[in-house]
Order: structure tokens, then sequence, then C-alpha cells
């Protein structure tokens, strides 16, 4: 059984609408980018303990803006009085674009999956978040950690039935 690289979220009562489908597709040109073995193995060799997702960023770049993502966007925060936040990627859909992150090293470490969403939130050009992150880390020490697995319950709590509503209709989660 191949491990799970791919999930997704949808914001409690969120409808189907041209924009989710847009999104829906546009996420599973890159799953299906990202299941490549030749984009797989130019990510594992950068995926390495020290790295930073720039590395990671630098292999996907060029399909990421041939399905026509911006990379690192400005003025997408200018409504809020916070300075330098911008996303890795953007694209721009009618009715809320997708901001498009990508996490390495200190996922967990800084809460850079739950600063996603909240980057996402509170952006009134997005809707959608697509997230990169490692499936497995190894740490100095040599020890493994799950950082996909840990990641889909940390986002999946913002969905969760009970959560009140957030300002995300979808988040995808690719694993690598």
């Amino acid at each position: 059984m191949s491990e799970r690289t791919y999930a997704r979220f949808f914001r409690n009562g969120v409808l189907r609408s041209p924009n989710l489908e847009e999104a829906i597709e546009l996420a599973e040109k890159v799953n299906d980018l990202l299941a490549q073995d030749s984009m797989k193995k130019a990510i594992s060799t950068v995926h390495l303990l020290g790295a930073s997702s720039h590395k990671v960023q630098a292999v996907i770049i060029k399909e990421v803006v041939a399905l026509g993502f911006q990379s690192e966007k400005k003025g997408l925060f200018a409504n809020v009085d916070v300075s330098g936040i911008r996303p890795d990627y953007f694209k721009a859909l009618d009715g809320g674009g997708v901001l498009f992150e990508v996490e390495r090293g200190k996922t967990l470490a800084n809460n850079m999956d739950l600063l996603d969403v909240w980057k996402t939130h509170i952006c009134v050009d997005a809707k959608h978040l697509f997230l990169m992150v490692p499936l497995i880390r190894v740490t100095a020490k040599g020890a493994q950690q799950k950082i996909f697995n840990t990641v889909e319950k940390r986002v999946g709590a913002f969905f969760a039935e009970n959560v009140g509503s957030i300002d995300v209709d979808s988040v995808h989660l690719f694993g690598y």
C-alpha cells in the first residue's frame, strides 16, 4: 500500500461553484505533477537536512508558473496592518484565488502550516490554499517526524463540524 500524499478540506457549508471546481481541477493538476517520478526524484535531491523550502520551490517553479501562478505576489495583504506578508505563489481565480505555500523544515516547529491557513483567511483575494509539506522530515538526531500526517490533523481541525466558519473555502495538502 502506498503512502497517501494528498488531502483536501472544504469549509462547512461551502457550495459547489465554478470557483471551487476550478480550484479542485488545479489541485488535481498539481497533484499529478508532484506524482511524476522525475518530479519526486528532483524534490528528494533537495529535501535534505538543513535545506530550505526555497530549494523545493526551485524544483517546481517552472511548472507552477506554467499553471498560472505568480511567484511572491505583492500587494495581496494591503488591507491588513501586518508588514511583510506574501505567499510563495498566487493564482487569481474569479471569486477568490489560490495561495500556494511550500514548507519544509519549519513546518511544525514554527507553525508555518497554521500561518499559511491564517494568511489565506485574511487575504481578501484568496479563498483556497495549496499547502505542500514533507511526508517525513528527518531531524539532526535521525528521528523521523511525520509532517504530512500532523499537518493533516492540524489543518483539518479548522474544518471540523463543531468549529466556527473560516474564510477559506478549501485547503489542498500535498506531501512530498
